[in-house]
């Protein structure tokens, strides 16, 4: 009887100024890459909302879920589309709390886009209240109703909806520049590269494997983790590095209680070059204060020293509890408590340094070939791609392949 659509409210878009228009187009842009196969025509902007219309009602909720999921959505509402005539708002409002079958109460919430519609919002709730009553057994509640029916008057048309799909929030990917995240198969930093994802970056992953002093299970944990997270079409690309023989020559050379964070100054570089290659602005960590050995101040301050790029650390803050329920939210802690071996326990100390400083760090690697290793990581890297309509993927990879080519 009525055309249905998901009805889309965006997030933190909504506080730009005259850049309002490109972050509104790079959502869009996202989204119709995600709906493609669902959605019958393009996706509409009108007036601070997008609308994305479906031919097969059947398929509405899944058009809302994979909306909801984007970062930059609000919330994506599973619409009646319906002229504004009095007759058919009031079928369409009963159709949408009937959505709620179990429901005893009701309240209605309109809101008019365009001053020109001559009925006031108050005007329609009555109305439309009064409709609903006339046709159900619902009784009026306008402070916790079980259903609540929403009418939005915008451009022309009206959107009825009782059922909203909550949004990550944030901003649209693609609307941050690129980063690069130091992605392993553990708990947090696939948690910490969603949130840069949901601030609208392009990531791209780097991966140190173990190998070939591990076996490759993190390797294939970390594609996993990366599809889990490309849901969302935020994540480009992942490098993954051999680095197990490159720690193993560290771990011969220097101090024992060094190790740890040469290792890290060493994966720094190893993702600048990357960060070169794909035009990021900056490195991404899931580390969190305090953590471990390797994240106090001092050491923290130590591995910093060698980057040129900034280093983000969006869980510095975090405990392990939140860091766990995001996770989940997220849906990578499954995969990333499944027990592998992880290039960071190779050839650990039995008492890493807690409290290093920049001068003795610099000293321990000049028994290093920094130079040759970093080029050595990188001409040895492969890479997985992954959906991401904002990604553009560099034209120049010298020595780099894509995983099974070698």
């Amino acid at each position: 009887m009525f055309e249905r659509a998901a009805l889309i409210h965006y997030h933190e878009i909504g506080l730009k100024g005259r850049n309002r228009a490109a972050f509104e187009r790079r959502l869009r842009d996202n989204l119709e890459f995600a709906l493609a196969h669902l959605i019958s025509g393009r996706v509409e902007r009108i007036s601070s909302r997008l609308l994305a219309r479906v031919a097969d009602a059947s398929l509405l909720d899944e058009v809302c879920r994979i909306a909801a999921s984007l970062p930059g959505v609000s919330y994506a509402a599973a619409a009646y589309v319906t002229s504004r005539g009095s007759d058919d708002m009031n079928a369409a409002a009963l159709l949408a709390v009937r959505e709620v079958p179990r429901a005893r109460t009701f309240a209605v919430a309109s809101r008019r886009s365009n001053t020109d519609h001559p009925v006031t919002s108050r005007e329609m709730n009555r109305i439309i209240g009064q409709y609903i009553v006339d046709n159900t057994a619902l009784a009026v509640d306008l402070s916790a109703p079980d259903v609540r029916c929403s009418i939005e008057v915008v451009q022309g048309e009206a959107y009825l909806f009782s059922r909203k799909f909550p949004g990550v929030g944030g901003l649209p990917i693609g609307t941050a520049g690129t980063v690069i995240s130091l992605l392993s198969a553990g708990i947090d930093s696939p948690v910490a590269t969603w949130r840069l994802m949901k601030r609208g970056a392009v990531a791209v992953g780097v991966h140190f494997s173990g190998r070939p002093q591990t076996n490759e299970l993190s390797e294939r944990l970390v594609v996993d983790i990366g599809s889990t997270l490309a849901r969302s079409g935020g994540l480009g690309r992942i490098y993954v590095v051999p680095f197990g023989d490159l720690q193993r020559e560290i771990s011969l050379l220097t101090t024992p209680d060094l190790r740890v964070l040469l290792y890290r100054r060493l994966m720094i570089r190893v993702a600048e070059r990357f960060a070169a290659l794909e035009g990021a602005k900056a490195l991404v960590t899931g580390e969190s204060l305090g953590q471990v050995a390797s994240q106090t101040l001092d050491n923290i301050a130590a591995v910093d020293d060698a980057a040129t790029l900034p280093v983000l650390r969006p869980l510095i803050g975090t405990n392990k509890l939140e860091i766990i329920a995001e996770a989940r939210s997220l849906g990578t802690y499954e995969l990333s408590t499944q027990e592998h071996a992880d290039c960071c326990t190779l050839f650990m100390p039995r008492t890493p340094a807690t409290h290093a400083t920049v001068a003795e760090v610099r000293h321990a690697e000049t028994a290093l070939e920094v130079k040759r290793m970093v080029g050595a990581a990188v001409s040895a890297a492969e890479y997985h791609d992954f959906v991401c309509p904002a990604y553009r993927a560099p034209k120049r990879l010298p020595g780099v392949r894509p995983a099974g080519e070698r």
